[in-house]
């Protein structure tokens, strides 16, 4: 079975999959661990253009795509570096939901659009040096900061505070963004509600629809807890159920859970999911200070056991990653065959 809407770019396509039929692809590591080791300041996010808005900025690492492209370009540039083929966008936040914590939905079209552009001269940059090796923009659509399947308030369960229909409204927007700035995949990822990631897709398709055309997509959920469940309550295979009518050309796990605790949900998915597999967890489990102590060593010797288990097609790092995390994953799985996979990937022209 193939999708009916032509892709967008078949040429990247072609050669995403042949680059999964070779070997493991490595996906990049966090962000906003790199950005805290930049130790930016208020004046950072705002830069000369924002200068004036009349609402705190500092934390809204999505804007500093646009006042300091410096920094985010050298984060793209050091995992590209440490051996990374995806790349994803610094746009986990870059929804209207999100951006209006800080009074910035008017930006989210260019939120996604400068920060796919950003990537792409990055990975264009890495593929000009090595041109026998492509490496692809991840287009990130990250989870908002709502829920359409639970009530924030403990007193009313029936309560929302968000809907399908404006988790769509605000999906739709970012992904055109995504696609517009040369994004060559769109990820819908740290799911943790799989009624968002439903919005997600369907304000994808939507948007594929409008155009004619369409990317390949990645689905990757999170494992809240050792309770083995999402958020909102789903096993992993429940998870893969829900979201498998989309026909992802990937479906994983991230974040929330380090390696060693994620391999079980992510052996789950190898076993039911007839399209890639994606692994990329956190650096360990957050200690007492919500950081991250798992060195590259450790976390590089637990995912090369996933791969030479045969889980795995792609894999990469989530919170409290660095490049120096991503190097030594890279070099855990070179040689080590890709997970075999029960059907095409469903990404070809």
């Amino acid at each position: 079975m193939s999708h009916p809407l032509p892709y967008l770019n078949p040429a990247r396509v072609q050669a995403l999959q042949d680059a999964l039929a070779r070997r493991i692809l490595v996906i990049d590591g966090a962000m906003g661990t790199m950005i805290q080791g930049y130790r930016l300041g208020e004046a950072d996010y705002r830069g000369t253009r924002f200068a004036a808005h009349g609402h705190d900025l500092k934390g809204n690492n999505d804007l500093l795509t646009l006042t300091r492209p410096d920094v985010i370009g050298a984060i793209h540039t050091a995992y590209l570096d440490a051996g990374a083929d995806l790349i994803e966008t610094n746009t986990f936040n870059a929804t209207s939901i999100s951006q209006a914590d800080y009074h910035l939905e008017a930006l989210v079209t260019e939120l996604n659009r400068e920060g796919a552009r950003l990537a792409r001269a990055c990975c264009d940059a890495a593929e000009a040096q090595a041109p026998e090796r492509p490496r692809f923009v991840i287009g990130v659509l990250g989870p908002t900061s709502r829920t359409a399947s639970i009530s924030p308030d403990v007193n009313d369960p029936g309560f929302r505070n968000t809907s399908f229909e404006e988790l769509r409204r605000a999906y739709r927007e970012a992904a055109a963004g995504l696609i517009d700035g040369g994004a060559d995949v769109l990820m819908v990822e740290t799911i943790f509600d799989t009624l968002n990631a439903k919005a997600a897709l369907y304000a994808i398709e939507e948007e594929f629809d409008a155009r004619g055309g369409r990317l390949p997509v990645m689905v990757s959920g999170t494992i809240t807890d050792r309770s083995g469940r999402t958020l909102s309550g789903q096993t992993a295979d429940a998870f893969y159920a829900s979201i498998a009518h989309a026909r992802p050309f990937a479906v994983g796990l991230n974040c929330a859970l380090g390696a060693q605790e994620l391999r079980q949900y992510v052996d789950v998915l190898a076993q039911v999911a007839d399209c890639a597999v994606s692994a990329h967890p956190n650096a360990g489990l957050p200690n007492a200070f919500g950081e991250y102590d798992e060195t590259p060593e450790h976390m590089a010797a637990l995912i090369g056991e996933f791969a030479r288990a045969g889980l795995v097609n792609l894999v990469g790092g989530c919170c409290g990653t660095t490049p120096a995390h991503i190097a030594a994953i890279a070099q855990a799985v070179v040689g080590v065959a890709p997970r075999a996979l029960p059907r095409a990937l469903g990404i070809a022209a």
